[in-house]
């Protein structure tokens, strides 16, 4: 059975902000979590057009975590089969990503994020279905509140203490009980996890592990957007750009392991994609 979960996440900052402040939390987040042994490896980073999306940029990646997958997981699979890879196509406010594991062939996962300009009360921005819509589970998440799951400490968890919190270049916050309601501006991140893991004896419990995993990195990811709304408060999408290409440099540096296995690459609408890879934004 495929399991269909919405996130919806409220943030005190803009649409236009927002696209700024998330290019900046996942180059840094990807500084932290990178090492010589494990980390994020880009292998492409380009513009794309299709008729879906309009144009974007097509991003692919690695993620070598194995330290942080589960007990119950290592136990089953080889550590160097817990490599996922993940490709993305990124049209904000529009994005989507794909991501696989060659160890588990069929297993995927796939986020689509619609961003709007609301509070959170949009019912349906992904176009659903009656039946995909009778299936799907809503969850809003309240980044006021710091992550108390082990997954929140694995990805990196803020430690920042939004009710007292206050920007000092843009005077928000702190975030008190109903903030959702009544910030200006606001924008919500709808996120769309479908998760396919058709396997016997242990499926559910790997649909449960990635739904947690990928809920925490939502929270935690988010936190970090508007805690550290200071650093990348006034930059611009250049600036962002220029960040970006330095960033894959310096993580080339680090890395000694490259990767040895891939995937046949898909696009979403079908199309086949040549050598295209694979990518993730939060």
């Amino acid at each position: 059975m495929v399991l269909i979960k919405e996130f919806r996440i409220v943030m005190p900052i803009s649409l236009e902000e927002y696209e700024i402040a998330q290019s900046f939390m996942v180059l840094k987040m990807q500084q932290e979590n990178t090492t010589s042994t494990e980390g994020i490896e880009v292998l492409e980073n380009r513009p794309f057009e299709n008729d879906a999306f309009g144009k974007g940029q097509y991003t692919s990646k690695v993620y070598r975590l194995q330290s942080k997958a589960p007990s119950w997981l290592k136990k089953i699979a080889p550590a160097q089969s817990l490599v996922m890879q993940e490709e993305a196509w990124n049209a904000y406010p529009k994005c989507k990503s794909v991501l696989k594991c060659p160890h588990f062939s069929k297993f995927q996962l796939t986020i689509e994020s619609v961003h709007r300009a609301d509070n959170g009360c949009s019912e349906n921005v992904h176009g659903l279905s009656k039946e995909q819509l009778a299936a799907r589970q809503v969850e809003y998440i309240d980044i006021s509140f710091p992550g108390k799951d082990g997954w929140s400490y694995l990805v990196g968890r803020c430690s920042a203490d939004f009710s007292k919190f206050k920007s000092a270049r843009t005077g928000r916050g702190p975030l008190l009980k109903g903030w959702q309601d009544s910030c200006k501006p606001v924008i919500t991140a709808y996120k769309l996890m479908t998760i396919d893991a058709p396997y016997w004896g242990f499926g559910r419990q790997l649909e449960q592990a990635m739904l947690a995993g990928e809920r925490a990195l939502f929270l935690e990811s988010h936190r970090h957007c508007f805690a550290w709304i200071d650093k990348w408060y006034g930059m611009t999408l250049q600036q962002i750009y220029e960040l970006d290409q330095q960033n894959d440099s310096m993580l080339d540096e680090q890395r000694l392991v490259k990767p040895t296995i891939m995937v046949g690459n898909e696009h979403f609408d079908g199309a086949s994609l040549d050598s295209e890879g694979i990518y993730s934004k939060v």
